[in-house]
């Protein structure tokens, strides 16, 4: 279990860590990247194909158990960082993956990743921690491990908070779910990591969800199930208006399917988003 820390009043104040976080949106603009995962490439040179496609940055996950969550390793962390130096890009942000498999919501080890997920995220150089629920930790109909993810979340929080990093829940929950959750849990540090393609698929109404989690959405995956995007379900000139509304600006990260070529599908896919998201 993780120690309990002070509420989350204290990082309210002036000269808190997460008050770069919520700056004021017009005075950011869009970037836009992908996950290593998606690129399938885990390892630094990831950053050459993200450069070669056009992209802003890539989204880096933490590593799986099999290679002991690579990017615990100092060497493994200053390795990416020169390639993302090399490269001219930016590491947009992380995520722990290795939480499908062994969710929060059932595995005792899930609070201490998430530790070691913020010393990362430090070392990176990064804000945002993606905090999956999918396969073995799907929460779907699941109240008992909604309850037990937001016990560790409580938990997690207030460390989060004063590593000045934010926990982002990806999962199939709609925006009034996540949205309970977060009160649940009571702290700026815990946020919702919107995926458009995954709640397209749930069959929830995305653009009303995506007002109704103002201020509390840290950063979005754009996907649309098989399709290349623009080509699909989703409205993405619906989902920029959205996105007006609540005033967010940043990441969106394609984890599109390629369904011929990374490089060519990818290169579509981002002039399609840059026409409606422009840097």
């Amino acid at each position: 279990m993780i120690g309990r820390t002070a509420g989350v009043a204290a990082v309210m104040a002036i000269g808190s860590p997460l008050a770069p976080l919520f700056a004021a949106p017009g005075e950011r603009g869009f970037k836009i990247g992908a996950p290593d995962w998606s690129l399938h490439k885990n390892d630094p040179s990831c950053f050459e194909l993200a450069k070669e496609i056009g992209l802003d940055g890539v989204q880096v996950d933490v590593g799986g158990l099999e290679g002991g969550l690579h990017m615990r390793k100092p060497a493994e962390q200053q390795a990416y960082l020169a390639a993302a130096r090399k490269s001219g890009l930016q590491i947009a942000s992380t995520a722990l993956g290795i939480l499908n498999q062994y969710p929060l919501k059932s595995d005792v080890r899930g609070g201490i990743w998430l530790l070691d997920a913020m010393t990362v995220a430090q070392a990176l150089g990064v804000k945002v921690i993606l905090v999956p629920a999918f396969a073995k930790g799907d929460l779907y109909g699941d109240k008992a491990g909604i309850d037990r993810t937001v016990e560790v979340l409580k938990e997690a929080a207030p460390h989060a908070e004063k590593a000045g990093v934010i926990l982002g829940l990806e999962n199939y929950l709609s925006g009034q779910e996540n949205l309970d959750i977060l009160q649940r849990v009571g702290s700026p540090a815990v946020q919702v990591y919107y995926d458009v393609g995954n709640m397209t698929d749930k069959h929830y109404d995305i653009y009303q969800d995506i007002r109704l989690l103002k201020g509390n959405s840290c950063e979005f995956h754009a996907k649309d199930g098989g399709f290349m995007l623009g080509q699909g379900r989703i409205d993405f000139h619906k989902v920029r208006e959205a996105m007006n509304d609540i005033g967010y600006r940043g990441w969106m990260q394609i984890e599109a399917k390629a369904p011929h070529s990374v490089l060519e599908d990818y290169r579509a896919d981002l002039k399609y988003l840059r026409e409606i998201f422009p840097a």
